[in-house]
């Protein structure tokens, strides 16, 4: 396994001309937005009140609390976006409006460590009392990941000096000694934000907490009913009176299949790899290999959305995947995304970055419109205005990105995602490094005791060449193991102009090149990219006689602005071509995928509601865009899967 290298962020520039322009949107938009919607400024929107609810607890205002029981958290995903963005550039201005909000969340601690707005404010003598629905231990995660993120990038204490004092209550709370509960919470999060502070400080107690809590979940006498009998409650639990909305109807080493609340499963499989990698457990390895195995192989969306289901926000069963009905939440994928770079620490496989790359070109960026001003809860790949709009089964889908939520957890973690994109790119073990992702940067990093530095250029993901400038200040060798993408046919590596026989040396989709770097080294890597045509497994019942365009890690759609209404009675014949071009002046510079098809004539039904003949065809071009940019023009009708034509 692995050993974690945490790469600091700041010795990273990200050049690329697409995720650049991201990053800037990050800091010069959304994080200045998303600031006035906590603090209640943004007219005809949902009040956020978080920042209110800070200063009462505090004392420096009276009030109620307002807003959902995990308030809090969107705060904290909000300073940990500031943090990643404080890695890129410097902003005294920024970096001062954190440390006063740092200084009041000081304010609002309690003097045994305590911090929590909505315990705070509304029911002191309530805590602990109801950790499987109030959300107290998942806010202390983010918290506690904001101020790592915080202090990884300015060096200030404050913040991780809080959220310790804070952890250190919690680990006088839980655990298995006698007097203390022993529980874990209804909504994993903490679980992986205690690793972070172990990584930080290196004392065991934050790693053996963290272990704790995902050792004794789903152990019998069940936690939650203990707890549920102590607060003299007798209602069924609403989710068909079944735990395994928190993934805590078994020990998680028992566990085969996900199930339950997407976003809660994904942190703690996160915090299970975390876990594997750091303790060397076999067991977990094995239970987060075989959760993969699932939810990639039968419960994710080609767009790497997960969660197909409304009601609990949660998977439903193995190949059910409405293309209209499906929830896909935007955390999910990118907790999906958390997941697949610890997949990469026990094992590096290309399997892992290939899933984490798909969810980060198609179901999480999806989530935010191109001004970083509106924003998706639900990502799904069909839409109907109407239908969304009358149908109470397609309430929860939205046919045009939103403001803000009254529950707006994935606005703030789109924005903690993007800032910190370079954190996903490498993993290092002694003297190999992994590049896992393609995207132009600068950086220098440690490689057994030698400074080397990095320069990758890429006008990816629009076309499949990237070269990397390799210099250690003296020759150095080492490994350097590149991944071949699992969307391409053909790849050529070539190191200084000669191309290289990789066949010998590649490894789960990585060719490893074992050399002695000089100054200037140049790797270049050229990705066949062509427009594939993707169709699903026939036990995806949704999508038989259908079929998706995928070209590199882009997953495109057809929207009505483009295509005229009623997608659905488009067919795409199997022996249309498909045709790629680069529009400059199109969703901030896409390339869009245009071919021949053929349309059903609605006149030729004469108004009738059904007949014997299949009725009339026309020819038309259809032009399909990225999935991620829709939805940026004229609202319409969408779908990512298109029926076709034998």
């Amino acid at each position: 396994m692995l050993k974690t290298d945490h790469i600091r962020k700041e010795n990273i520039e990200i050049t690329d001309s697409f995720w650049k322009k991201r990053i800037e949107l990050i800091r010069n938009q959304v994080i200045p937005y998303q600031w006035e919607a906590l603090n209640d400024r943004l007219p005809e929107t949902d009040p956020s009140h978080a920042i209110e609810n800070i200063r009462i607890a505090a004392g420096d205002k009276e009030g109620e609390y307002y807003g959902m029981v995990f308030q809090d958290s969107d705060v904290a995903k909000w300073l940990e976006a500031v943090a990643y963005s404080l890695e890129h550039q410097t902003d005294s201005e920024l970096e001062q409006t954190a440390d006063e909000l740092i200084d009041l969340l000081g304010s609002a601690q309690g003097e045994d460590g305590y911090l929590n707005t909505y315990y705070t404010i509304k029911e002191q003598e309530k805590r602990w009392t109801n950790v499987r629905d109030n959300h107290e231990l998942y806010c202390a995660g983010h918290l506690i990941e904001a101020a790592v993120a915080y202090y990884r990038a300015t060096g200030k204490r404050r913040f991780l000096s809080i959220m310790k004092r804070y952890a250190d209550y919690i680990d006088r709370v839980f655990g298995s000694d006698e007097g203390k509960i022993k529980g874990y919470p209804g909504h994993q999060e903490i679980e992986l934000a205690l690793v972070k502070l172990y990584d930080v400080t290196e004392e065991e107690k934050y790693l053996n907490l963290s272990k704790f809590f995902i050792d004794e979940r789903g152990k019998q006498p069940h936690f939650f009913e203990v707890e549920k009998k102590k607060r003299e409650e007798d209602k069924p639990f609403w989710f068909n009176n079944d735990h395994a909305y928190s993934q805590a109807q078994l020990p998680v080493r028992d566990q085969q299949e996900a199930v339950g609340h997407s976003v809660r499963a994904v942190y703690m499989y996160t915090a299970m790899a975390d876990l594997a990698v750091r303790t060397n457990d076999d067991s977990l390895k094995k239970a987060c290999e075989t959760l993969w195995e699932n939810v990639t192989k039968k419960q994710m969306y080609i767009t790497a959305g997960i969660g197909s289901m409304e009601f609990g926000e949660a998977f439903s069963f193995n190949y059910d995947l409405p293309n209209d009905l499906s929830y896909t939440e935007t955390c999910a994928s990118i907790g999906l995304i958390f997941w697949a770079k610890r997949m990469l620490d026990l094992e590096v496989h290309h399997e892992y970055a290939d899933t984490m790359e798909r969810a980060l070109y198609n179901g999480t960026i999806s989530g935010m419109d191109l001004d970083g001003k509106k924003f998706f809860y639900v990502n799904p790949l069909e839409v109907l205005p109407e239908a969304t709009e009358k149908r109470h089964d397609q309430k929860h889908v939205k046919p045009i990105r939103q403001k803000w939520f009254g529950c707006a957890c994935c606005p703030p973690n789109l924005a903690r995602l993007i800032a910190s994109i370079g954190h996903y790119i490498y993993s290092k073990r002694e003297e190999e490094l992994f590049v896992h992702l393609y995207m132009g940067h600068e950086t220098t990093m440690d490689i057994t005791g030698q400074q080397v530095e990095f320069r990758q250029e890429t006008n990816y993901p629009w076309d499949g060449n990237v070269s990397i400038e390799v210099s250690p200040q003296t020759d150095h060798f080492f490994t350097l193991a590149l991944r071949i993408p699992g969307w391409t046919n053909k790849a050529i590596v070539k190191i200084n102009g000669e191309v290289i026989d990789h066949e010998p040396i590649i490894k789960n989709g990585y060719v490893y090149i074992k050399r002695t770097w000089k100054a200037n080294d140049k790797v270049e890597l050229s990705f066949e990219m062509t427009i594939e045509r993707v169709y699903a497994n026939p036990n995806v019942r949704h999508n038989i006689g259908k079929v998706a365009i995928q070209r590199g890690p882009v997953v495109y759609c057809l929207e009505q602005v483009d295509n005229g209404e009623t997608l659905n009675a488009i067919l795409l014949p199997e022996s249309s071509t498909l045709q790629a071009d680069y529009d400059t002046d199109l969703l901030d510079g896409v390339v869009v995928v245009t071919g021949e098809a053929e349309r059903i004539v609605d006149s030729s039904w004469e108004n009738s509601l059904y007949q014997s003949a299949k009725g009339e065809m026309t020819s038309m071009k259809i032009k399909a865009v990225p999935y991620y940019a829709w939805c940026n023009r004229k609202p319409g009708e969408m779908i990512v899967w298109i029926n076709e034509k034998s």
